[in-house]
């Protein structure tokens, strides 16, 4: 599933960590385009994430931060053109 989407979607991944009193606070954020991704495509993405991060890195699934932006397709570009005009190709 995220293979698909990320075909269909662009997608760009930070990840940051932030000090809590104890140890690292994973934090991530996931941009892509507004393209019509579900709920559903986003809650596998948020859980995906959190369990990659806790079974890679050892991070604690109960402090992993994600967040999704949703970016218009008039605001991304790729290799010089907007994302919208891509598109309007594609069709």
């Amino acid at each position: 599933m995220l293979r698909a989407l990320m075909l269909r979607v662009p997608i760009k991944l930070s990840i940051f960590s932030y000090v809590t009193e104890k140890n690292f606070m994973p934090y991530v954020n996931i941009r892509i385009t507004d393209e019509g991704v579900t709920k559903t495509e986003k809650a596998e993405l948020v859980a995906g994430v959190t369990e990659l991060l806790s079974r890679v890195l050892g991070k604690n699934p109960a402090t992993t931060v994600v967040v999704i932006d949703e970016v218009d397709t008039d605001n991304w570009g790729i290799s010089g053109e907007l994302v919208t005009e891509r598109r309007k190709r594609e069709v």
